[in-house]
């Protein structure tokens, strides 16, 4: 997935997403790399529904869990360092602590950026809420202009709401 940019959309109804979805797949963008943001209610059918890691703040709130976490576990390692110790057991407890408290800090994370809404989306909620259906595609960076250009040229009731500029590596 390196090298992807994330293009937002924003659309009117079902049948307009439907179209775009089916062009953006014959122009060969994977059926896994299209996800649709939709009020609770719309009739999605085929559409691909976004997943858990674009409706909610996980990426994010991992990447945080993991710095913090990481960060107090390597000043916990640092401070048994203080004890006594052999200087084997010294690294390994400076190593454990920062490798365990990342991982203690990403689970604690994702447990609470599973329950809130992705930040990135905030600026489409009263859109969505209102019946419009938000798309956000992963295309090839260098084809960005490309996919905006197909979607501006066939569906001018689409609006093109840009792009962000990283998408992470693992959702």
């Amino acid at each position: 997935m390196k090298g992807l940019k994330r293009l937002y959309f924003l659309l009117p109804d079902v049948d307009t997403t439907r179209r775009i979805v089916d062009e953006l797949l014959l122009a060969r963008v994977p059926y896994e790399r299209i996800h649709i943001l939709a009020a609770p209610h719309t009739p999605m059918e085929s559409l691909p529904e976004a997943g858990l890691s674009q409706r909610t703040d996980l990426v994010p709130a991992i990447e945080r869990g993991i710095a913090v976490g990481g960060s107090v576990g390597l000043l916990a390692g640092l401070a048994a360092v203080a004890f006594p110790l052999g200087p084997l057991a010294a690294g390994g407890a400076v190593l454990f602590g920062a490798l365990g408290g990342a991982g203690f800090g990403a689970w604690v994370s994702a447990m609470v950026g599973v329950s809130l809404p992705n930040s990135r989306l905030e600026r489409f909620e009263q859109a969505i809420s209102g019946g419009h259906l938000l798309m956000m595609v992963d295309v090839p960076r260098q084809q960005t202009d490309e996919f905006e250009d197909l979607v501006r040229r066939h569906h001018p009731e689409a609006s093109i709401e840009g792009a962000e500029p990283t998408i992470p590596a693992f959702p």
